[in-house]
């Protein structure tokens, strides 16, 4: 069992609630526009972290972090992207990458809309955490938690905060 921190979108800063958000995590994954090294820097000082880089890294994230990140958790296989859509509207290449891999897990970001949806297609958990950052259009600062228990996700929770309130 693990238990999972997800959020995405960042942008160079961290809400002051991320830490009792995710105390109790057990790793973090980051889907993309981390905004800067120290923001990831100070994220696995914090707990282990998994990420990919967004269309807004610069070159140091980019070469800290791949574009795209597949790996087993538990007895579940995660595809993780920035830019990635969602059921019925997945990026091109999300699709492809997809269809090859068949992950049970697709995390992506880039559009700061939390959305967290099973794609009957694909047999997959489809989750986008929003966004966790403090630029953008976004109003509301989202992140997810949850639980990894073998070929299961359970204990689904959201962080969602206005976002004037969050940083």
């Amino acid at each position: 069992m693990k238990r999972i921190g997800i959020l995405s979108d960042t942008h160079g800063a961290l809400p002051a609630s991320l830490t009792d958000f995710f105390k109790d995590v057990d790793e973090i994954w980051h889907a993309g526009d981390i905004g800067s090294i120290d923001v990831a820097t100070r994220l696995q000082a914090f707990k282990p972290l998994r990420a990919v880089y967004g269309n807004i890294d610069g070159t140091v994230v980019r070469q800290s972090f791949p574009e795209n990140h597949i790996f087993i958790c538990e007895q579940m296989k995660v595809l993780m992207t920035h830019i990635g859509g969602y059921p019925g509207k997945y990026d091109p290449l999300a699709r492809a990458l997809i269809a090859s891999e068949k992950p049970d897990i697709f995390i992506c970001g880039h559009s700061h809309i939390l959305k967290v949806i099973y794609d009957q297609k694909y047999k997959l958990l489809h989750i986008n955490p929003g966004a966790a950052g403090n630029s953008g259009l976004h109003r509301q600062i989202t992140m997810v938690r949850c639980v990894i228990d073998l070929d299961r996700i359970r204990d689904l929770e959201i962080y969602d905060l206005l976002r004037a309130n969050a940083m």
